[in-house]
């Protein structure tokens, strides 16, 4: 009993599956390249043969977790609508047709946007069951951009750093390879630390050893792309910009602190000279160096303060008479009308003649500068008069060792071009030349020697000639 049950009741849920919607999409998964037209086929079945109202729906959705499903497009029957989102406006379109129970969605154009799951739905009231709809994802393949390869860290001993490798696009994802050759064109010996993720290559505790050439490959389908990056481990004291700017930095200090020191030295050394020229001059000078380095005497300069000196000695005697009687002064004044009025002019002319002094000293002070100019000057035209000489000097000293040089080398050329063989020829004919002259010269000493000798062609014996001493 329970037997036949069972039976009946798995007859039944098969002729409702049999009358159920079917809804269908050929692939799961469609490649096609970057701005490429593309179709993806829907196909569906119902019980209803005519039915009165009829949706069918296409959406998307992101591969991201949790992203939201959005419909693109949807056909209403009866009336044969169909309206499309704004977003897809001007690339998609739908191709129906009922009777073959087809609802295909075409795309154009399409970029790494639509790399995303499709999804096909037909909704007819009173079949509502069944299969009512079906995905395929679609996969816009684009080959891998250029990657970039970046080092993370401090290139130095002992440091962990990772070297970075990502391409901005590439569909389906690419897949990254790191290869590497040491300073000696070698591949390295792979660290058990060392690990690779994602285009992330990290090194643990670098070494000089680590050094060298490192390569990113990034590959998917289509084609692959690669970069490189060239990796320089050295010492913690080699760190080039710290050490270049401590170094700047010191230079730096330096130069404002002579800059400092030599505005401060110019400063007193034009206190001192002012000093000199104003305190050294009003005294007693010594010697002055003239033009040629002789000493000359400051009498001339003595003489003239003398000058000017005189005139104030003959007011400071007179005013110091005027001041030893101030009593017979007063009387005077007070005695007579004339000698009050005269008074006053006498202080005026008195006043005028020390405005006068203090013009003559100035005007002397003035010259004596113009005087300390002019020697500053005589100083720098000898000083550059040296110069010259000593410049010239060193030219002709230089223009020397060219012509001695050069002389050396034409004397050692004529040497090495000349025989030794020939110059022991020359040098032994020259003697036997000498030799000859000699034997001449002795032939006729003795011819002359041999000659009956005249008394009348004797020279005559000296006065002061000492006796013969006789043995």
């Amino acid at each position: 009993m329970e037997m036949r049950i069972f039976t009946f009741t798995l007859l039944y849920l098969m002729v409702i599956g049999a009358g159920a919607l079917q809804v269908s999409i050929a692939e799961d998964q469609y490649e096609y390249a970057r701005g490429d037209n593309v179709t993806l086929p829907c196909l569906f079945q119902s019980t209803v043969t005519r039915p009165p109202v009829m949706v069918i729906l296409w959406s998307v959705e992101g591969l991201e977790a949790n992203a939201d499903e959005k419909v693109i497009a949807a056909y209403y029957f009866p009336g044969a609508l169909t309206d499309i989102k704004e977003a897809y406006k001007k690339r998609v379109s739908m191709d129906v047709d009922l009777a073959a129970g087809k609802a295909d969605l075409k795309l154009t154009s399409i970029s790494l946007a639509d790399n995303k799951e499709f999804e096909c739905r037909v909704q007819i009231p009173g079949d509502t069951e069944g299969t009512l709809f079906d995905t395929a994802r679609l996969v816009v393949l684009v080959a891998p951009s250029t990657p970039t390869c970046k080092i993370e860290g401090k290139e130095e001993y002992g440091q962990n750093i990772n070297l970075t490798c990502i391409s901005e696009e590439g569909s389906p994802p690419p897949k990254y390879e790191w290869t590497s050759l040491d300073v000696r064109n070698v591949p390295h010996i792979k660290d058990r630390r060392t690990t690779s993720k994602g285009g992330v290559l990290s090194l643990f505790n670098i070494t000089k050893d680590t050094s060298g050439y490192y390569t990113c490959t990034s590959s998917n389908k289509i084609r692959s792309a690669s970069c490189n990056i060239t990796l320089t481990v050295m010492p913690p004291s080699m760190n080039v910009g710290f050490t270049a700017g401590i170094i700047a930095g010191v230079v730096a200090a330096l130069i404002i602190l002579v800059v400092v020191i030599y505005c401060c030295c110019c400063r007193k050394k034009k206190e001192k000279e002012e000093y000199a020229m104003g305190v050294r001059e009003e005294g007693h000078p010594d010697k002055v160096p003239d033009k040629n380095g002789a000493e000359r005497s400051a009498v001339r300069r003595d003489e003239d303060d003398s000058d000017v000196r005189a005139p104030l000695r003959d007011q400071y005697e007179e005013r110091r008479e005027r001041d030893h009687s101030p009593r017979s002064d007063y009387d005077d004044r007070h005695g007579d009308p004339d000698n009050r009025r005269r008074d006053p002019d006498d202080r005026r002319s008195d006043y005028d003649d020390r405005r006068s002094d203090y013009d003559d000293r100035r005007s002397d002070y003035d010259d004596r500068r113009s005087d300390y100019d002019d020697r500053r000057r005589d100083y720098d035209d000898r000083r550059r008069d040296y110069d010259d000489r000593r410049s010239d000097y060193d030219d002709r000293r230089s223009d020397y060792s060219n012509v001695r040089d050069e002389y050396s080398r034409e004397r050692y050329d004529d040497n090495r071009r000349t025989d030794p063989r020939d110059k022991y020829s020359d040098r032994r004919d020259h003697y036997d030349d000498d030799n000859e002259q000699n034997g001449d010269k002795r032939n006729h000493d003795d011819d002359r020697y041999d000659e009956p000798y005249d008394d009348r062609e004797r020279p005559p014996v000296p006065s002061d000639k000492p006796r013969r001493r006789d043995n």
